[in-house]
């Protein structure tokens, strides 16, 4: 009995310390950094102003999809479009950099597992004979042949929270990928439809330049025939040279456009021309939904709210900063001072054990990496915000946009009819001799400013068109972004 209450009794510090030793782990772990994520509030309207006044010119019953490019129904520009995913030097370059987002997602969840290492050497050793511990002296082989094992013990959530800054990084970086994506095909987009623009602009004046050439040699045989004055002559080539020089220098505009192109889709400007083709197509219509949906759409500000959720784990991680790193290591092997022996019994050892590292005092680094954190999570949530502001912005901008240059270009074109009904009735007067040839060249120069105008309008409307496109995203949605998960994807 007595030897019993003896066993019993001994055993208990024993129990009584493994039960504290759990009982403060587990008070650690309670006490660990968790921050639960959410999106920093943004005020959101909830309708766009412009929505409620602009009116679509086609109907809106197809919905913006990836290839968004594709409801202008304009076969050239979907060819064109095709190849940037191809060739395009910028969207290689943020793919690779995305790339190398992933990739540091995937080691910072390979530091959440144990790190095995193997380390054999064989070196001759000649101890001390000084030595405090043995006065052997003699040199001696040392062969060793170890296997070591070591693993962190994430008690505080310090490298969970770094694989979460990362993967919100690598996210972030995917979101960084669609929206130069998006940018450069709105681009080509914009570059393309003002390129044709040019092209109708350059047909516009090569045949103002033919009739141009035509009220000249009118103006010749009156003049032959004693109806027109010298002056009449030379105010008709003034205006034809004139025009025609205009006519030239719509080419210099229209090849830095075929140039520009030409580097979106990756090809060399030497190599590369896009046929002329006036434009003669009116803007589609773009549906717009709610602006709660744009949160959901715009590539960039998916990016910006993947920052934040990465540097509100970097304020845990500044956190766990506070808390010792635990360690448990552990190793086996084989040492001998010959090879022949190196595999026998006596030769194996092995060690393991926990590792425990407190920081004590570091004047304060700790406390100023964490407030850098703080203050780079707050900076992150108004750079959202912002993002949020901008592109609410961005769509207010191109409504706006349309609407008022849908009206613009209905009052030009009644400008236009007006000004070719003023150039008929001058040609009729000056045939008739009761006009001077002035009259003819003031009507002309109206009728053709108004149609130069009109073609202007035009292009604005359709670049406003596809910069509506772009501020609504595309077809893109943040259901999109990618799954960050382990090394194998």
């Amino acid at each position: 009995m007595r030897r019993d209450a003896g066993v019993r009794a001994s055993s208990l510090p024993a129990a009584a310390l493994r039960g504290c030793t759990t009982a403060l782990l587990l008070a650690a772990i309670a006490c660990a950094p968790t921050t639960h994520y959410a999106a920093p509030e943004t005020p959101t309207p909830p309708a766009f102003k412009e929505n409620a006044n602009w009116k679509a010119p086609a109907p809106r019953d197809a919905e913006i999809r990836g290839a968004w490019w594709e409801v202008f129904g304009d076969a050239q520009l979907n060819d064109l479009e095709s190849r940037i995913d191809v060739s395009n030097q910028t969207l290689r370059a943020a793919a690779a950099q995305f790339e190398q987002a992933r990739a540091l997602a995937r080691g910072a969840r390979a530091n959440l597992g144990p790190q095995v290492g193997f380390n054999p050497s064989v070196g001759g050793v000649r101890p001390s004979g000084d030595r405090a511990i043995s006065s052997f002296h003699d040199p001696y082989l040392d062969v060793v042949v170890p296997l070591s094992v070591s693993y962190e013990a994430d008690v505080w959530g310090r490298l969970h929270g770094i694989l979460r800054a990362q993967t919100a990084l690598a996210q972030a970086s995917a979101a960084d990928l669609e929206s130069a994506r998006l940018s450069i095909h709105a681009e080509l987009a914009i570059d393309y439809f003002t390129l044709r623009g040019l092209d109708r602009e350059q047909a516009l004046l090569n045949n103002t330049v033919d009739a141009f050439q035509q009220a000249l040699d009118l103006t010749q045989n009156r003049f032959r025939g004693g109806l027109s004055s010298q002056a009449d002559v030379a105010q008709a080539e003034t205006q034809l040279e004139t025009t025609r020089a205009q006519a030239i220098d719509v080419g210099v505009g229209r090849q830095a456009l075929e140039h520009a192109i030409a580097v979106l889709v990756g090809q060399p400007a030497s190599t590369f021309a896009v046929p002329p083709a006036p434009l003669d197509m009116e803007p589609p219509g773009v549906p717009v939904e709610v602006p709660t949906a744009l949160l959901e759409r715009r590539p960039d500000i998916a990016a910006a709210e993947r920052r934040v959720a990465a540097a509100g784990a970097q304020v845990d991680v500044a956190t766990s900063a506070f808390y010792p790193i635990l360690t448990l290591s552990a190793s086996a092997g084989f040492e001998s001072s010959a090879f022949g022996s190196l595999l026998a019994g006596p030769a194996s050892f092995w060690a393991i054990g926990p590792q425990l590292l407190v920081n004590v005092f570091d004047n304060g680094r700790r406390r100023a990496a964490k407030a850098q954190a703080v203050a780079f999570y707050s900076q992150s949530a108004a750079n959202y915000q912002e993002s949020v502001l901008s592109a609410f912005r961005e769509v207010e901008d191109q409504l706006a946009a349309l609407r008022i240059l849908d009206e613009e270009a209905g009052v030009q074109a009644n400008a236009v009819a007006a000004s070719e009904r003023s150039l008929a009735l001058a040609n009729n007067r000056y045939r008739g001799g009761v006009a001077s040839y002035l009259e003819v060249i003031t009507a002309q120069s109206f009728a053709l400013a108004n149609e130069r105008a009109a073609v202007n309008i035009l292009m604005r409307r359709m670049s406003a068109t596809v910069q509506l496109v772009k501020a609504l995203g595309g077809g893109w949605n943040v259901r999109e972004l990618p799954v960050i998960t382990g090394s194998r994807e």
